[in-house]
């Protein structure tokens, strides 16, 4: 019952946020760009909840959205993070379909200390560069910029290898984006980071019960082209 619930508070979720997308745009609140970047954002990340191989395909058509969104708002770091979660997500798709052992489905794991040392170690490392670039072109706030990149990329890694703590980091970056975005005049992106803060709190618990049930509990995903049977 717990699940079912939760699923029913994603799905509200989900919804209300596209007719809140709609209503901004309607009042010139919002671009059509940002409203198709929101769209296609939450319902990636209700998909991704929900243990969806098909949260990538939607993933790479949110990325390209938002990678004209960062441009004009020039958040060059957001920007190109864009690219690199388009690598990413389709590095994922493969991961999340083959895995697993003996090239089966992936399952919700924990992540174990030394991948969480050497994805923190990089992390900072990206961050300090990132913020030394980003001062020499110059971008709008490097060192949150930069810092939220690193992070997100950190967050995309450990949900490529369905780590149960990538929603903690998702938890931490969308806290710091809510303020950024507000910051750049992207009210309606940062709305969308509250909506995603909500949505990555249930992913959490929701991954969590999966966790605890183990093998039997997991929801298996539904077909894609060049999966196999």
């Amino acid at each position: 019952m717990g699940l079912r619930r939760d699923s029913w508070i994603l799905l509200g979720l989900t919804v209300a946020a596209t007719a809140l997308a709609l209503f901004m745009q309607s009042r010139g609140k919002a671009s059509w760009l940002e409203v198709g970047a929101f769209i296609t954002g939450a319902l990636c990340v209700w998909l991704t909840v929900k243990e969806s191989v098909w949260s990538f395909p939607i993933s790479m058509i949110n990325v390209a959205v938002f990678l004209f969104v960062f441009i004009n708002a020039r958040l060059y770091a957001d920007a190109g993070l864009q690219v690199v979660y388009f690598v990413l997500s389709a590095i994922g798709w493969w991961m999340w379909l083959f895995g697993g052992a003996n090239r089966t489905e992936l399952r919700i794991s924990r992540v174990r200390a030394p991948e969480a040392l050497l994805v923190a170690s990089l992390g900072l490392l990206f961050t300090v560069g990132m913020t030394l670039y980003l001062r020499r072109i110059p971008g709008t706030v490097p060192l949150a910029d930069a810092g939220t990149t690193a992070l997100s990329l950190a967050a995309q890694w450990l949900l490529n290898r369905k780590r149960l703590e990538t929603w903690w980091c998702w938890i931490v970056v969308d806290v710091l984006y809510i303020p950024l975005y507000a910051y750049k005049e992207l009210y309606l992106t940062a709305i969308l980071y509250v909506v995603f803060l909500g949505m990555a709190t249930m992913g959490w618990l929701e991954w969590r019960a999966r966790f605890a049930m183990g093998p039997v509990g997991a929801v298996q995903a539904p077909p894609l082209p060049g999966a196999r049977a």
